[in-house]
């Protein structure tokens, strides 16, 4: 391990940062505008562990590269795999140990359990987190993170912080407090999965600006507007079932990692059987904002089972390499005459609408492929449910999609439970 420790970390070269963003720079998902070129890349180190909480660490990853940082997702664990606290397997950039020399402008922890106690447990990271708040540089925890691993450290001394409701009581009595985000000097400290994006908007903010902020937060169609309708649904139908309903997620190199994982993460909390696949060569998959995600098993190996709900994620050139597979337009197809569930959020309901899916239906998509539905759309909500399908806009709003789902599986009583467990605010009806 000495010997990795001399190693830099592998933060994104030049070369290869500047054919990313070139690349989404063609992409509409991405912002329009990015910090210029000319000044020092921002340095970003997201940590993560057996257990660590995959839609805090995806979510910082994703919001931040968006913005233009360079972001590090390292392991303290022996490899650069891990499995996630809702089971999905990300593959990190780096080991802990490469990163032990590198400056950050910002570190910032995920919580999840036990993947807190992994993180506060890193020797390594305690030492790059400690001297990042005696330089004052930018920090954070989000979660389990600020009670079970920065206050271990001493890092919340004389700081008002926040976190997650279940640990407040291991939190400073006199400086806790219960908002969503704490900008407490160079500590950032926020309260859960529900409150991730807003988390990693407050670092963009800090790192880049209000006005770079906003416009990422628009890409993410963060909710600016009450106007806005979270869920409409039409032809009502019953999607109850006398077992744990089976739900199909397949990805793709290119699909959008936060969705991916905010589908996946709140299904199994409500104690769905979800399967992840994928539809390339190998199980893992490069996601949009280069994000690695291994499946849990291949759609070939996926395809003798019956899904209750087959769900498509977004992401333009994921959308595009879904839409390529045999397999899956077959398992839709079946899904369709069956009289089974079926769905797409982002760029994917486009998928849905090129196999005839959305005949006679309402659906809604992100507002670039919006124009791609020929049938009846619905452009002002963010989750439509008409009968057997359901559609989302994607991005900032798949925590209600996912949560729509489990409305229409369990009823609001469960619903409302995982939404409490997120910290995310669900509607009372």
């Amino acid at each position: 391990m000495a010997a990795l420790a001399l190693r830099p970390c592998p933060v994104l070269r030049a070369e290869t940062r500047a054919r990313t963003m070139a690349k989404q720079k063609s992409t509409p998902l991405a912002p329009v505008s990015i910090p210029s070129s000319s000044l020092p890349k921002k340095k970003v180190l997201v940590p993560v562990g057996l257990g660590s909480e995959e839609m805090e660490a995806v979510i910082l990853v994703d919001v931040l590269r968006r913005a233009g940082a360079d972001v590090v997702m390292a392991s303290v664990e022996p490899e650069l795999e891990i499995v996630a606290s809702s089971g999905i397997k990300l593959v990190a950039d780096a080991l802990i140990s490469d990163c032990a020399r590198e400056v950050f402008d910002l570190v910032a922890l995920p919580g999840g359990m036990p993947g807190a106690t992994r993180l506060r447990d890193s020797k390594i990271l305690q030492n790059i987190t400690t001297k990042q708040a005696e330089e004052k540089r930018l920090y954070g925890a989000i979660c389990a993170a600020p009670a079970i691993a920065l206050r271990p450290w001493g890092l919340l001394k004389g700081k008002h912080v926040t976190g997650h409701p279940a640990f407040k009581d291991k939190l400073p009595t006199f400086r806790a407090v219960d908002s969503n985000i704490q900008v407490s000097g160079e500590l950032t400290t926020s309260r859960g999965p529900g409150t991730a994006f807003e988390f990693a908007l407050s670092f963009v903010q800090q790192l880049f600006g209000n006005g770079v902020a906003e416009e990422v937060g628009g890409i993410l169609l963060m909710k600016n507007d009450s106007g806005h309708h979270r869920k409409k649904e039409f032809h009502q139908a019953d999607w109850n079932f006398n077992q744990i309903p089976h739900v199909l997620v397949p990805i793709a190199n290119g699909s959008e990692e936060m969705e991916v994982v905010m589908l996946v993460d709140i299904l199994r909390r409500a104690k769905v059987d979800v399967v992840v696949a994928s539809v390339e060569k190998s199980i893992q998959i490069v996601a949009s904002q280069n994000t690695k995600i291994v499946a849990d098993k291949s759609i070939d190996d996926a395809s003798g089972t019956t899904y209750d709900l087959i769900v498509l994620p977004g992401g333009v050139a994921g959308s595009e390499r879904l839409q390529k597979s045999r397999i899956l337009k077959k398992l839709l197809k079946e899904q369709k005459l069956a009289g089974r569930i079926y769905g797409g959020v982002c760029s994917s309901p486009a998928i849905l609408q090129k196999q005839g899916l959305l005949k006679d239906k309402v659906a809604t998509a992100h507002p670039t492929a919006i124009a791609k539905l020929t049938g009846q759309v619905d452009d002002e909500t963010d989750v439509i449910i008409d009968g057997k399908l359901i559609t989302g806009r994607g991005l900032g709003t798949v925590m209600d999609f996912a949560l729509a789902i489990v409305n229409k599986f369990f009823g609001l009583q469960r619903t409302r439970s995982v939404a409490e467990g997120i910290v995310f605010d669900y509607p009372k009806n």
